[in-house]
């Protein structure tokens, strides 16, 4: 008895969570794989029995992300939970950082390390004062094409998506983004950040800091699952009407 007082008590508490907090997306999932096991964890320390976190009416709990990271990329994905999940537009808005891992040398057709390599050339010549000179071209208010391997979507599904089904797809236009700071933390050959005179694919990408909530400070590991994590990390929200 006292055991499922205890867990009708847990299952309120996290129905009753309003606000954001941060988990660590590992390489491999996608953002909403993420989401779905978190949320099934949760609700199975609630008690509730087979939990599928996709039936959302019947379990009644509201969770979305605020910033699709690739399967392969890896770091900080911030989650909205309750009325939380209205404050997610800030995050997809707000300033974010990456640590970047490229090999010199391969182009691949996804241009990440997911892909077929499309073309090789060599990378000898290239020293660490070229790319660092380079790099300042790619800073401040620039225009920027989005790779056809990416989380855009057309007519509801992604790009990367269509294309490995075979569809053809049309690259969309540039937009406008603001990099505030580039820097070449290190270069060890093959193993650096940008392509000159070469070419390249990101081995490697890290999403390090979103809005307010950084890797180191924040992330939730998935050990940290737990609505007592969850309780002592989440940034509240006031509760508005539905």
């Amino acid at each position: 008895m006292a055991g499922s007082i205890s867990n009708k008590s847990s299952l309120t508490k996290l129905q009753a969570l309003n606000g954001l907090f941060a988990v660590y997306k590992k390489q491999g999932p996608t953002s909403a794989d993420v989401l779905n096991s978190l949320k099934e964890v949760l609700l199975r320390e609630a008690g509730v029995e087979n939990p599928n976190p996709r039936k959302r009416k019947k379990q009644s709990m509201k969770m979305g992300h605020g910033g699709t990271l690739d399967s392969n990329a890896s770091g900080v994905l911030v989650v909205g939970v309750g009325n939380g999940t209205k404050m997610l537009s800030t995050m997809l808005a707000g300033s974010k950082k990456y640590v970047a891992v490229g090999e010199l040398g391969k182009a691949t057709d996804t241009l990440d390390a997911t892909g077929s390599v499309v073309l090789e050339k060599d990378f000898e010549h290239v020293t660490r004062l070229e790319v660092e000179e380079k790099l300042k071209t790619f800073t401040g208010d620039i225009m920027q094409i989005p790779p056809l391997y990416s989380a855009l979507k057309k007519d509801g599904q992604r790009l990367s998506v269509l294309l490995k089904k075979g569809h053809k797809v049309e690259a969309k236009p540039a937009r406008p983004v603001t990099v505030y700071n580039l820097t070449l933390q290190e270069f060890k050959p093959p193993l650096f950040t940008l392509a000159l005179s070469s070419c390249a694919h990101v081995k490697e990408l890290i999403r390090t800091k979103q809005g307010q909530f950084t890797l180191e400070e924040h992330a939730l590991q998935e050990e940290q699952w737990t609505l007592e994590h969850i309780l002592r990390a989440l940034q509240p929200c006031p509760e508005a009407d539905s």
